[in-house]
């Protein structure tokens, strides 16, 4: 691997304003010797395109007794082991302010993307991936309108938890604003009242200007590596203009968004030759009557894959002790992607080899 430029390579901190934390920045580490754990690829295992074992392909039989429908495109339906359960029992109140508790209320869904076992999102063609982005809106407007929170999110391979190998994404919505979530409308909240514009937007903005941490974009939308990430691939998508909600988005914005959603994930596939691990959700407006215009939607992409297929950043030690720290620049993850091709190694693979 190059070394980084000095500038680069110096240790520094950098401060991340829709949370409030701060990330240390040690690009020289990635030039140490790794003796440490690996993980193994999943593409390493064949997978058919339809396991009769499997809880989410079409027509198997589900560990609830539950029989899925013969689904040909996207499938949602209520977690058989959910999270969270539509009726909260209340909990003991405690006099003490060291022992508090909450009753938590709300469902669960699973989200089959296709009826293909085989098939992540990435190996999706677009009209496949914009079904999935219309599951997304039609969900979030559905439990938007018994929920505050609706959380969309996706867990992509083992190394990510992921309890089943057909892809899949799931759908939390709940009573309350979860602690991630309260504290990114507390940020941006202030953000507005103290500058009279959206945090987000003018974030937006300014990296476009910049373009050194974008991957890819379109008419609407940027995606682009957050001056603040964490992890090492770390990305953002974010619309070009002020959206609240994932019901929201306009014919364009779902088309432009199949777009750079797809230019994305094909881009982590190729950077490592494999199927790229992740865990990946949506933050919009909470469902709140009041007004949420200091919100702007947005998706995040945390994935654990450092320096190969194999080796991947774990947050320990100092991290989970002191504050998050990253081995490589932004600049540098940005630009490693932005360079990949939009054509995905196993479609390049084969027709090489025709």
């Amino acid at each position: 691997m190059t070394r980084p430029a000095p500038e680069i390579a110096s240790p520094h901190r950098r401060f991340n304003p829709l949370n409030g934390e701060w990330v240390l920045v040690s690009a020289h580490r990635t030039m140490r010797p790794w003796q440490g754990g690996t993980e193994m690829p999943d593409d390493t295992i064949v997978v058919p395109p339809h396991d009769p074992d499997c809880y989410l392909c079409p027509r198997n039989l589900r560990a609830s007794g539950e029989v899925n429908p013969d689904y040909q495109h996207t499938f949602a339906f209520t977690n058989d082991f959910p999270a969270l359960l539509p009726d909260g029992i209340a909990t003991h109140e405690s006099e003490s302010a060291l022992f508090q508790a909450e009753a938590a209320s709300g469902t669960s869904r699973v989200l089959c993307f296709a009826p293909d076992h085989d098939r992540t999102l990435a190996d999706l063609d677009r009209p496949g991936v914009r079904s999935v982005i219309d599951l997304w809106c039609s969900q979030s407007a559905e439990l938007g309108e018994k929920y505050p929170w609706v959380q969309v999110f996706e867990n992509k391979g083992d190394a990510m938890g992921a309890s089943s190998p057909h892809p899949h994404g799931q759908i939390w919505a709940s009573n309350f604003l979860p602690s991630h979530v309260s504290n990114e409308d507390e940020r941006q909240r202030s953000y507005r009242a103290s500058n009279g514009t959206n945090l987000l937007v003018d974030y937006t903005a300014a990296e476009h200007d910049q373009g050194t941490r974008v991957v890819v974009e379109n008419d609407s939308w940027l995606v682009l590596v957050p001056y603040w990430a964490t992890w090492p691939f770390e990305t953002m998508i974010l619309p070009k203009r002020h959206i609240l909600r994932l019901p929201d988005l306009t014919e364009d914005d779902r088309a432009d968004l199949t777009d750079v959603l797809k230019r994305l994930l094909v881009r982590y596939d190729n950077l490592f030759t494999t199927q790229f691990p992740y865990s990946m959700g949506w933050h919009g407006a909470p469902f709140l009557n009041e007004s949420q215009a200091h919100w702007q939607l947005h998706a995040h992409f945390y994935p654990p894959l450092l320096r190969s297929a194999t080796v991947r950043k774990f947050m320990v030690g100092y991290e989970l002790l002191a504050e998050a720290q990253r081995d490589l620049s932004p600049e540098q993850s940005a630009q490693r992607l932005r360079e990949l091709s939009d054509t995905h190694y196993a479609k390049a693979h084969s027709v090489h080899v025709t």
